[in-house]
């Protein structure tokens, strides 16, 4: 690994741990190992490094998301998405720079964290729309809403867990939110029924 990958990798970390706020350029070389010659010549400021930084939980965060555009059952796709293994009390490395003040208030730093939220909502609204359309769901709902909904429900579910230490508040968010779409299915559709149609 190059120094720009080890400079870029060890920023992510740092600011999904702590945020960019309180990570500093000396706290990047020292962990890295690179040198402040070689750290200015790839970023010549903390906020490039930082813009790269979150580039990168981005990417890292979308091929996850993707799981909800794959083949198959859409709601069991929904589920699977859902209930999938996550550290809860690290938090989502993208979600959380939404909380740290000069992230917020920097257009250029905000933009990369926003466009891949626009993303994940847009699979999110995919995925459900497919489950309407299968007859998991029932059809008035509004998958725009659900799928901020869904969203909250993981993001928040993360402040909780963070919190309290303790990452039961956010699985209970996860299943909770899996008990309301079970219950949103059209009357008459339950596992028996699916069974028998197979």
């Amino acid at each position: 690994m190059g120094s720009r990958e080890r400079l870029v990798e060890t920023m992510s970390e740092l600011m999904w741990e702590r945020g960019y706020a309180d990570t500093s350029p000396r706290e990047v070389r020292q962990r890295s190992g690179v040198g402040q010659g070689s750290m200015y010549h790839h970023f010549p400021t903390k906020r490039d490094l930082a813009l790269a930084a979150l580039e990168r939980n981005v990417a890292d965060l979308l091929p996850a998301a993707s799981e909800l555009d794959g083949r198959g059952d859409p709601l069991a796709r929904i589920e699977a998405y859902l209930m999938r293994s996550r550290d809860a009390l690290k938090g989502c490395k993208v979600g959380r720079m939404t909380q740290d003040p000069q992230v917020r208030e920097d257009p250029v730093l905000l933009a990369p964290v926003a466009a891949a939220f626009a993303r994940v909502h847009a699979s999110w609204v995919a995925a459900l729309r497919e489950a309407v359309a299968a007859g998991e769901l029932r059809d008035d709902l509004d998958p725009e809403r659900l799928a901020h909904t869904l969203m909250a429900v993981l993001q928040g579910g993360y402040v909780l867990a963070i919190a309290q230490q303790d990452p039961g508040p956010f699985d209970d968010a996860r299943a909770g939110a899996l008990d309301l779409l079970r219950a949103a299915a059209p009357p008459g559709r339950d596992d028996t029924t699916q069974t028998d149609r197979k």
